[in-house]
């Protein structure tokens, strides 16, 4: 006989006997054979945690070189990436430089990069008009929000120069963007 014949068989034999097979592990029915029903229930939980993802439309940003004009202005202006957040709670994102100093390597020979060019010269906005702050090793909060399914942030570099500072050479300035949960 196969299983499903045996199982077919026991329920008909539970049916003769006027017994009803209970429900499995831990719940019991009874109903009145041949019209009854017999409804069980469970109760099903969960647990949401925090869910934060930070995505950036770039790993790198190259800066424009200053030309003569960028000099004379003090500064060169250039677009940094874009971050977008999703989250399922309230969120803030913070922005910093990992060293005090840019990484300086001379690029012509005689001529020595700016050992000592400070994080402060790369100024940050999430506005291409302004209310640009220099970039620190505390860093800040850059933005703010709540739960979001993206919340889409673009941000905007200045590169401070002085004539009398700024020689020639290859500098980086590594820059961190820490998405948490307060």
């Amino acid at each position: 006989m196969s299983a499903r014949g045996a199982a077919l068989a026991a329920v008909c034999l539970f049916a003769a006997l006027g017994v009803v097979p209970v429900a499995a592990s831990g719940q019991t029915c009874s109903a009145p054979i041949p019209a009854g029903s017999c409804p069980a229930s469970t109760t099903t939980t969960m647990t949401v945690g925090t869910v934060l993802q930070l995505t950036l439309t770039a790993s790198s940003t190259i800066l424009t070189a200053p030309a003569t004009t960028d000099y004379d202005a003090g500064f060169v202006a250039d677009n940094g990436p874009a971050t977008s957040v999703k989250s399922n709670r309230s969120w803030s994102l913070h922005i910093a430089a990992t060293a005090a100093t840019w990484t300086a390597s001379s690029t012509q020979p005689g001529v020595a990069a700016r050992p000592n060019k400070p994080a402060s010269d790369l100024q940050w906005s999430t506005s291409a008009a302004g209310g640009f702050a220099g970039m620190t090793v505390a860093g800040v909060t850059a933005a703010m929000g709540g739960a979001s399914g993206g919340t889409a942030t673009t941000y905007y570099f200045h590169a401070l120069y002085s004539w009398s500072l700024d020689t020639p050479g290859a500098y980086a300035l590594p820059v961190v963007f820490t998405l948490t949960a307060p």
